[in-house]
């Protein structure tokens, strides 16, 4: 927490995450454009941002790529503030080719990052159960199919709609998994795209990153569904309860 206020308290740190919140995954040179101060003072300011991971860094080939976290943001939330909001309105705070393996070096449209206290087997069995995923999804009861690699698996909502429906396409066991991410909420023509799941232990915790690609315009809106996704996993896991969306 002393990290998260220690950031957010100087008005030029404040500017950078604004304008990670209107444009995600700026460049250096690109957030230097935009304060009126030397690249090496951006640069320390960025750094105080990704000690309290607010922000997560990523390197594509020479360039390196900045993303808003707010999950840590969250955290705050639910300390200080979130006994006072309505059950419903907080609920709703909480989660077309095949990806290629070259996807590592291609540059995410999103990136979200959470640190989940449970063991690296938990998580992994948690993202790869048709079961679990089904519990702690925020806004689906049923999940059909197999996500083993090839296979597709379906995300069905209270009413016997299918929300989403996503084919693993590559599997690195208990650190990496590749799907497609097909939005059949938005309609049938909706187009597809791809996402990673990372997972690295951490002691007694998990570090999992979630990255989207390939998302078409007017799909911004995609990170609220992933940050409700992950503050639903991240409680499923280490309380037992999930946070599930009033519909």
């Amino acid at each position: 927490m002393d990290a998260i206020f220690k950031a957010l308290n100087d008005p030029a740190r404040r500017a950078l995450l604004d304008s990670l919140r209107a444009k995600d995954g700026q460049t250096l040179s690109e957030l230097e454009e935009q304060l009126d101060m030397t690249r090496f003072g951006v640069m320390k300011h960025l750094k105080v941002l990704e000690d309290a991971n607010l922000i997560i860094p990523r390197k594509v080939g020479r360039f390196k790529y900045h993303y808003l976290n707010a999950l840590p943001l969250q955290e705050v939330v639910d300390r200080w503030v979130a006994s006072f909001l309505q059950p419903q309105a907080r609920a709703l705070t909480d989660l077309k080719a095949k990806l290629e393996r070259d996807i590592k070096m291609a540059k995410p449209d999103f990136m979200m990052q959470t640190f989940i206290r449970c063991s690296q087997d938990a998580l992994w069995d948690a993202l790869t159960d048709s079961s679990q995923m089904a519990a702690y999804h925020f806004a689906c009861n049923a999940v059909q199919g197999d996500p083993s690699v090839g296979q597709a698996t379906a995300f069905i909502l209270p009413n016997g709609d299918a929300m989403l429906r996503q084919v693993t396409t590559a599997m690195d066991p208990k650190s990496r998994i590749d799907m497609t991410f097909e939005p059949l909420f938005m309609g049938p023509d909706a187009p597809a795209s791809n996402m990673v799941y990372l997972i690295e232990a951490q002691g007694d915790v998990c570090k999992l990153t979630i990255e989207h690609y390939n998302m078409a315009p007017g799909q911004e809106g995609f990170g609220e569904g992933w940050a409700r996704l992950a503050a639903s996993l991240k409680s499923y896991l280490e309380t037992g309860t999930a946070l599930k969306a009033a519909m």
